[in-house]
């Protein structure tokens, strides 16, 4: 009895355990499922993707731009079709993809790709290879577009893994390997590689050998890699490994042997295939095209053409002319055949449509794949269902997911996804009042200004900024009262500065803390590693320490920093904003405006990196906005306009004597961004603007031509004002505008230096000296002027004092806590330069094709 009762007890025990564990997990499910209400997953679950700056293909609905080798082509055309055309015509059909025999058995050894300098060096290795293989691995099911998540690429003597996630910025670096007709490429079923490389990196395959082509050709019982593996290599291969999260980081063991093994093999299986291609001449010599199979490599032509066709394809986006519609249609179509017109209604069609217009939507915003956020069949139960409480939807979906998964026996049970548990009061509002919305654009309006709204929880990125563009679609004032959700300009702000810091940040630390010693020890300056590889690579240092890397100087420099005041130079300095402190992201910010440094004395100017400071976009904002304010203050102490009047047309040139053509400072003057902005608007909507509007619109260009009437024809000219000439191009094509001969002209050397001298006019008024191929570069002119004068009447000294007045402007913007030591208002920037020094005017002749770095002692 004793022995039944402990077994009774420990029983009950048992029991009360299971039925514990199993109340903490609903518990915790639960919590987590509170958590995630209303508050964006993304803030707490860190996606990989997000911390790209370079993102070529986002989650908008804009067509795809690619590669463009110059200005005149189209973003539509492949970039390398002559090229690849050539080698259809013409292929290189004498490879030798490998020595002949291959050692099967893999080696442990291979080189993990991980940082720019190492994929710097892969590219060194590549471009002198004649062929090598190539396989991608992609992660699809957390991405929209998906994403290239590792890249195998096989030479003869070594195998390299380039992690694309650490690299994927700087992946451009192998961009002429690829695009190299003198290399071959090897693939096997190349079709979606091609396209991925140039989705994510603009890379183009140039001169590619798809195993799987040839295989078509030898007509194959089978064209699977791990067919081929296996007949040719004797290797087996799990291709499951396919379907792995391809993002983790480490890579597994076994993940990594798969990788290799994919692009390991591929040279002695084309080397193979290629060999049997020759042989297929007498297996067909008695067939009707005998005349062409006489020669051998007949059939190596043919797996070539096939193989190079390939690389004529480009990438485009799946662009439809409402979020979410062919899926909509897709998914009402399958369940009328399943079930018949009989158990579909209106109700269920309109509950689909705005279904899959939100899971679009969600799905972009979120760089999610469709499938992970709401699967079709969940968007079935839903539609047939239509539950109320929150409860009620995620059993939903629970079940929708099942019911599908239930079919495949090593599936577990999938819960509504981060997405869903994150917006579920999208729902509520989906199933009930978002049936009397019109049409799909409008669910699709209302939760882009939700979400992504000022008081949205859904962080902005590369990838969904796009998606504000499709905002210029409007919502009633009905819908927008009646929800509650609005849209203001703090969207436009929020999000211009969050894709600004994105892009144009540092997107590497600035400052290496590298260090230059002279050859008596004493320490000349911190450097980056550019400055330090220049030295080393003209053998004029040694290299003395490798972490951090510093060198000594094999010749006696001129002068010492220290000697000389510079104690700057001699300090290290950190990678942080000079002003708040900010780590996670910073910009360069020139405190001396480069419109007037520019035309500094070189030997005043080349002490660049004191007056070169790293801050937050906030701070630079400050910054900007009290040197710009500073500027017009210098245009008045020194009458001195910011902006030229007007170019004058070759009809209305003035002359002076010599024939020298003059263009007049206007007392004011207007911004070229002004001018262009007035000009357009005038030129869309003038006709419909207000009379006051429209009036004071044209104030501002007649202030450009000198108060004199303007003509349409004025207006167009007005929209090139200050553009480059890609910009002018690019105008030109897409409006059709009429650039006759008055117009600017857009040429080749329109680098030149705008301003070539300034003269007082007899009649009090200023002229500047210009070249005939003029553009106006904002406030270039009055910068040179400014600092001509500086040098007249005050010499260096004053062009010294004029910086001090810029840096103590930037001290008194942003009060910096955090500039580097020895930054100091009164720095001279006075120098000597060193014999090897290109700034040193006797070098002056070598210099235009010595790099940048050779100044002797340079922050």
């Amino acid at each position: 009895m004793e022995n039944k009762d402990k077994i009774k007890i420990a029983v009950t025990i048992s029991c009360l355990a299971v039925v514990s564990i199993l109340l903490a997990n609903k518990f915790r499910k639960q919590r987590k499922r509170n958590q995630n209400i209303g508050s964006c997953y993304l803030k707490s679950e860190a996606k990989p993707q997000h911390n790209f700056k370079r993102v070529l293909a986002n989650n908008s609905y804009s067509p795809f731009k690619h590669l463009k080798l110059d200005d005149d082509s189209s973003s539509d055309l492949h970039p390398y079709e002559s090229e690849i055309k050539a080698l259809l015509e013409k292929p290189e059909l004498e490879f030798e993809f490998c020595n002949g025999t291959m050692d099967m058995d893999m080696s442990d050894t291979y080189v993990w790709i991980d940082d720019e300098s190492k994929l710097k060096e892969l590219a060194q290795v590549l471009s002198k290879e004649r062929v090598f293989a190539v396989d991608t691995e992609q992660h699809s099911l957390r991405s929209f577009l998906g994403f290239t998540a590792l890249i195998q690429i096989s030479t003869r003597e070594e195998d390299y893994l380039v992690d694309t996630i650490a690299v994927h910025d700087s992946m451009g670096i192998l961009c002429p390997v690829f695009s190299n007709p003198n290399i071959c490429k090897v693939f096997h079923g190349a079709d979606n590689d091609v396209i991925w490389l140039q989705r994510d990196f603009h890379i183009y395959v140039v001169n590619l050998f798809d195993t799987a082509k040839a295989c078509d050709v030898l007509s194959k019982p089978q064209r699977s890699l791990a067919y081929l593996l296996e007949t040719y290599c004797g290797v087996t291969t799990n291709k499951l490994y396919q379907r792995e999260d391809w993002r983790q980081r480490p890579l597994p063991i076994d993940m990594i042997e798969y990788a290799r093994m994919d692009a390991h093999y591929l040279l002695y299986i084309a080397e193979c295939l290629v060999s049997e291609l020759k042989l297929q001449k007498n297996d067909n010599s008695a067939s009707e095209n005998s005349a062409n199979l006489d020669d051998k490599f007949y059939f190596v032509f043919e797996a070539n053409r096939r193989s190079n066709a390939l690389s004529l394809q480009l990438f485009t986006k799946e662009l439809e002319a409402s979020p979410g519609q062919y899926a909509a249609s897709s998914i009402i179509s399958r369940h009328l055949n399943d079930h018949g017109a009989s158990n579909i209604n209106s109700q269920f069609q309109d509950v689909v449509r705005c279904l899959c217009c939100w899971r679009d939507l969600m799905a972009r915003m979120h760089d999610e794949s469709l499938k992970y956020v709401l699967s079709d069949n969940a968007i079935v139960a839903l539609a047939e269902k239509v539950p109320l409480t929150t409860t009620d939807i995620c059993t939903t979906i629970s079940q929708g997911d099942i019911e599908t998964e239930s079919l495949n026996s090593n599936s577990t049970p999938r819960f509504p996804s981060s997405v869903v548990l994150s917006h579920l009061d999208d729902f509520t509002y989906l199933l009930q009042d978002g049936l009397k919305l019109n049409n799909p654009d409008d669910v699709f309006q209302l939760f882009l200004k939700k979400h992504i709204g000022p008081h949205g929880s859904c962080p902005l990125s590369l990838y969904n900024y796009g998606l504000l563009s499709k905002s210029s679609m409007k919502v009633s004032k009905r819908l927008v009262s009646k929800n509650g959700y609005k849209f203001s300009k703090q969207v436009a702000r929020k999000a211009s500065r969050e894709l600004f810091v994105q892009k144009f940040s540092c997107k590497s630390p600035v400052y290496h803390n590298c260090r230059i010693y002279a050859n008596d020890g004493r320490l000349l300056c911190y450097c980056d590693r550019r400055k330090l590889e220049w030295y080393l690579q003209r053998d004029l240092a040694k290299l003395v320490d490798e972490e951090p890397p510093a060198i000594m100087l094999l010749f006696e420099p001129k002068g010492r920093p220290e000697d000389e005041g510079n104690d700057f130079y001699i300090q290290s300095k950190k990678n942080i904003c000079v002003g708040c402190g900010e780590g996670n992201h910073y910009l360069r910010y020139r405190i001396i405006p480069s419109c007037y440094r520019i035309h500094f004395p070189e030997h005043l100017k080349s002490h660049r990196s004191h007056d070169i400071v790293l801050v937050c976009v906030d701070c630079h904002e400050k910054a900007h906005s009290a040197a710009e304010k500073y500027k017009k203050k210098v245009a008045s102490e020194f009458a001195i306009p910011l902006f030229v009047q007007k170019v004058v047309d070759s009809n209305e040139e003035s002359h002076d004597e010599s024939g020298t053509s003059f263009m007049k400072l206007a007392d004011g003057g207007v911004s070229p961004l002004e001018l262009r902005t007035a000009a357009m608007a005038l030129l869309r909507h003038g006709p419909r603007m207000p009379a006051q509007r429209c009036e004071e619109l044209k104030e501002v260009v007649k202030k450009y031509y000198g108060g004199r009437e303007i003509s349409e024809e004025d207006l167009e000219n007005a929209l090139l004002v200050g553009m480059s000439p890609h910009e002018k191009r690019r105008l030109h094509k897409k409006k059709g505008l009429s650039l006759n001969r008055n117009s600017l002209s857009f040429k080749k050397d329109e680098g030149k230096n705008d301003l070539e001298d300034v003269d007082p006019n007899p009649n009090g008024s200023v002229f500047a000296t210009c070249s005939s191929k003029l553009s106006l570069l904002g406030h270039g002119p009055h910068g040179k002027q400014v600092v001509d004068f500086l040098l007249k009447e005050h010499g260096e000294d004053g062009v010294r004092e004029f910086c001090q007045r810029w840096r103590q402007v930037f001290v008194e913007a942003i009060h910096p806590r955090f500039l580097p030591g020895g930054w100091d208002v009164t720095h001279s920037g006075r120098r000597e330069f060193g014999d090897y020094s290109v700034y040193n005017p006797a070098n002056k002749a070598s210099s235009s094709s010595a790099s940048s770095y050779a100044a002797v002692v340079e922050g």
